[in-house]
């Protein structure tokens, strides 16, 4: 991992290790509780983000993220995908999480079912990229989030440009977003006041269309390899 080790003798390991982001060592691969939170998190949140557009009829600036319609996928679906086949470590969805709030720091841009999956699959990514040691090429992303290579590259770049490139993030924000995902298990979860939409996506690729890739070993960049 990079910049942002995960310290298992820091006050937070008990909440890492609730979130699953503290890695098994019985070699088993289950799903960590931090994807079924953030899934419930952004379903939440596109649910109410639409209910107040639908109410004040306002208009929204429609980005390369949205989609003509939403796919048939859900969330948790799509999140899950990502995490069997990326195989990213589980912290790269509470820094993909970080990355979308800062997105949406964006004046009328809105999290909704047209932009959630593009916005998840291009955060993830950039994730990955920053504290993974190894991670795949972009043409293999493409394949697990149902887009071309060439939108991938395409979302990728415009979500560090939307970012300013502020990819760094400190423990302590780590943490409270941490914090902010286990209050999902309650009905107690942080809101986001910014709208996200969910993107219409291509056809799926099979097991066999993604399994076989190896990852490659190298710093941060954005494009594929």
């Amino acid at each position: 991992m990079g910049s942002l080790a995960l310290d298992t003798e820091a006050v937070g390991s008990e909440l890492y290790s609730a979130l699953g982001l503290i890695e098994s060592r019985k070699g088993v691969l289950q799903s960590p509780q931090v994807l079924s939170l953030l899934s419930s998190f952004l379903e939440r949140a596109v649910q109410k983000n639409e209910k107040l557009l639908e109410a004040t009829k306002r208009k929204e600036i429609i980005t390369v993220f949205h989609g003509l319609r939403a796919p048939n996928l859900s969330i948790r679906q799509y999140i899950d995908r990502i995490f069997k086949y990326s195989n990213c470590s589980p912290s790269c969805f509470v820094l993909a999480h970080i990355y979308m709030d800062r997105f949406f720091q964006q004046p009328d841009v809105h999290l909704t079912s047209l932009n959630v999956h593009r916005l998840v699959i291009t955060s993830v990514v950039v994730a990955a990229k920053f504290i993974d040691d190894a991670f795949f090429n972009n043409a293999y992303y493409a394949k697990v989030g149902g887009v071309s290579t060439v939108e991938m590259n395409r979302l990728e770049l415009k979500f560090l440009f939307s970012l300013d490139f502020r990819l760094q993030v400190n423990v302590g924000t780590f943490e409270r977003y941490c914090l902010e995902l286990e209050k999902e298990a309650t009905g107690g979860a942080y809101q986001i006041e910014r709208s996200i939409q969910v993107c219409g996506l291509k056809g799926w690729p099979n097991k066999e269309e993604v399994n076989g890739q190896q990852p490659v070993m190298r710093r941060y960049s954005c494009g594929a390899v």
